[in-house]
């Protein structure tokens, strides 16, 4: 059986199952093997990723060792 002839088969077969629990189980089982995922953002989370990447771009950050240490001087302060 080719692949082309196996996804026709497929696809016929689930357009017959009614069980909306199956149908759901098949969508995870697809969505976990795809090769593509698309992750809808919000508006308000697009502009957030759009600044953060002009802050980087500006110097405006901090690296994450550096950070720590003045986390840790700071908690060893109070």
């Amino acid at each position: 059986m080719t692949t082309i002839e196996l996804k026709k088969m497929l696809i016929h077969r689930i357009s017959e199952i009614n069980d909306i629990s199956f149908l759901k189980a098949i969508k995870t089982i697809l969505d976990s093997k795809s090769e593509t995922t698309m992750i809808a953002l919000t508006p308000e989370q697009r502009n957030e990723i759009i600044e953060s990447k002009k802050e980087v771009e500006q110097g405006l950050y901090i690296n994450h060792e550096i950070l720590n240490k003045e986390v840790s001087a700071w908690l060893n302060k109070r």
